[in-house]
């Protein structure tokens, strides 16, 4: 990596949808203990993801990273598909 450039960030995720052509919606979530209460909490976020392929589907983990601005709201894509779910 060139000086002065940051390390991408890397999420690990489920697909949520696979309507789009090339793009999935990938919920990411995250715990985190409150600062007074100490009560853990969960959050999720959902980030569009470039899949060139369209090799992911609903259901599957999948490890996305940043990445430039490829339309207006898709800036991460798609690395490599973790666990895939069998269609019945």
């Amino acid at each position: 990596m060139r000086e002065g450039q940051a390390k991408r960030k890397i999420r690990i995720g489920k697909v949520v949808s696979d309507k789009m052509e090339k793009t999935r919606i990938v919920a990411v979530e995250r715990l985190f203990r409150h600062s007074r209460y100490q009560k853990v909490i969960k959050r999720r976020k959902k980030f569009m993801v470039d899949d060139p392929k369209n090799e992911s589907h609903i259901g599957d983990k999948v490890r996305i990273a940043e990445t430039r601005p490829l339309s207006k709201r898709k800036r991460w894509r798609v690395l490599e598909i973790l666990n895939k779910v069998e269609k019945i």
